[in-house]
């Protein structure tokens, strides 16, 4: 049985990121090779054993977990046996996340110089994106008449809707112009006009967080928590933050784009309340 290709086509069906289909086949494969059995004889005592002697090992209750999910997306959705019901380990506890204030951002801005990479990082935080979600953007994403763009295929393989700042929108425009951008261009390119790296954008971060002489741990994914936190101090409902960052099935909810997309685009993103600090 090929147990591989089994995951990768359930997999693909499902919509799982090709992330995730690598993580559940080596997980699986890992266990069948150790237990050489054939799938449809692995017992729930075979999967319960395997899990206690990764916990006896110091495996993290996270680590378990993935274990755990890959080994119930195989036996029960992909071969419909009912092994994993009712197993279940706690996850460690996850820290708080970081995030800076909005006096400390505004230092943080000062500190980049570049004008491309200034508009990079301030659409990043204004808009809650994630690094791989920036890179991605392309000028037919943006919505600027409007104030707001889309994020096509992001976490989950799922689109959403983002808020672009008043403050920036001209920003982007001139931008755009000035580059002459095709609707099909990259927003921000790298090299050559191709897709900027990541990598280019958290050296970025990491630069500017020392220039400004920031003792905390500030990535990319931080300006995301910023603007999560920022929102929420402004006085917009977890109801109301929560579709602009894409958290649990925003897929149902774009069929209804029609209707919530008055309310999305009405939030202001707090990139523009930034001036009212001084």
């Amino acid at each position: 049985m090929d147990v591989e290709e089994i995951i990768r086509k359930r997999g693909t069906l499902k919509g799982l990121s090709p992330r995730t289909i690598k993580t559940y086949t080596f997980a699986v494969k890992k266990f069948l090779r150790i237990y050489r059995k054939n799938p449809y004889q692995v017992s729930k005592n075979d999967i319960e054993s395997y899990l206690l002697k990764l916990l006896e090992r110091g495996s993290s209750g996270n680590t378990t977990n993935v274990y755990l999910n890959a080994f119930k997306f195989l036996f029960e959705e992909c071969l419909g046996r009912k092994l994993t019901i009712n197993i279940s380990f706690s996850k460690t506890p996850k820290r708080l996340p970081e995030f800076l204030t909005k006096e400390e951002l505004i230092h943080f801005f000062t500190c980049i110089k570049n004008k491309k990479h200034l508009l990079m990082i301030t659409l990043l935080y204004s808009a809650g994106l994630r690094v791989s979600e920036l890179v991605n953007l392309k000028v037919r994403d943006l919505q600027l008449n409007d104030n707001y763009g889309w994020v096509r295929s992001g976490k989950g393989r799922k689109d959403r809707l983002f808020i672009i700042a008043r403050n920036l929108n001209e920003d982007l425009e001139i931008w755009i112009n000035k580059n002459n951008l095709k609707p099909e261009c990259y927003i921000f390119s790298g090299y050559n006009k191709r897709k900027m790296s990541t990598q280019t954008i958290r050296k970025i971060v990491k630069e500017a967080t020392k220039i400004a002489g920031l003792s905390k741990n500030v990535h990319p994914h931080t300006l995301r928590h910023s603007f999560a936190t920022h929102l929420i101090q402004n006085g917009y409902a977890v109801t109301e933050v929560q579709p602009l960052l894409g958290h649990n099935r925003i897929e149902t909810t774009l069929i209804y784009t029609h209707l919530a997309a008055p309310k999305l685009l009405n939030t202001k993103s707090p990139y523009d309340s930034l001036e009212e600090v001084n």
